[in-house]
């Protein structure tokens, strides 16, 4: 088993719910952790800020410019909300594409240049909604099914390019962070009866798996891991 101890590891939106709980997780297994994103001030003790809306290519460019060394780069940084494609807000679509897929691909391609030459790691934090369609947040899933996609064909590109970065993912099924309070935004009784009747995970949960996929031993590369609350059926 490898470790963090060392290991300079960027987080981005570290401030709350499953970066933070990376990023304090990650401090305690000795990394030098940088979390990016815009609530700086929200950010646990130890974190080295680096602010940067995620929504803004040329600040996703400014920040990693300023960066010389990279081990691994976890992409947790999401928006959902309940937005279907028959009669789901253009401008919600817009944002979550932006941040969930753009963003998550702009910061893969800039932490390649700053990995070592042995190898670094990306990790991608997805959903079950990359997996299956549920029957609301339809455009959601879509920029969910993109992760996926995009995690698989950088797999794929780098080990033609004879890489040893590590590409991985991680698809939890609900996790009580404040992500849930944009996707039922309107629909709080709903995520009130949610919470009545399953388990979520929790934040920590999401963490200790990630830590698992981050630190398996060198030439094993862990592709996702599907997660969910045992009380969750779907």
């Amino acid at each position: 088993m490898s470790t963090l101890n060392g290991k300079t590891i960027l987080i981005t939106g570290a401030s709350s719910g499953i970066g933070k709980a990376i990023a304090e997780l990650a401090l305690q297994n000795g990394a030098h952790v940088i979390g990016l994103c815009r609530s700086v001030e929200n950010l646990p003790d130890g974190v080295v800020p680096l602010a940067c809306d995620l929504s803004k290519p040329a600040e996703i460019a400014s920040a990693f410019a300023s960066l010389d060394h990279l081990d691994i780069l976890v992409n947790n940084a999401g928006l959902a909300y309940l937005s279907p494609i028959s009669t789901g807000d253009p401008a919600q679509w817009e944002k979550m594409w932006q941040l969930n897929v753009h963003a998550l691909s702009l910061c893969s391609q800039k932490a390649l240049k700053l990995f070592p030459e042995n190898g670094g790691h990306i990790l991608n934090i997805s959903s079950l909604s990359g997996h299956r369609v549920p029957p609301t947040g339809g455009f959601y899933a879509a920029t969910k099914f993109a992760v996926r996609a995009i995690t698989e064909a950088l797999r794929s590109e780098l080990s033609l390019a004879q890489s040893p970065v590590r590409v991985s993912s991680l698809s939890p099924g609900y996790v009580d962070t404040p992500l849930l309070n944009d996707y039922f935004e309107g629909r709080e009784d709903q995520l009130a009866e949610t919470r009545a009747k399953v388990k979520m995970l929790t934040p920590e949960h999401i963490a200790a798996t990630a830590l698992h996929i981050l630190t398996t031993p060198a030439g094993v590369e862990i592709n996702d891991i599907l997660l969910r609350s045992s009380d969750q059926a779907v």
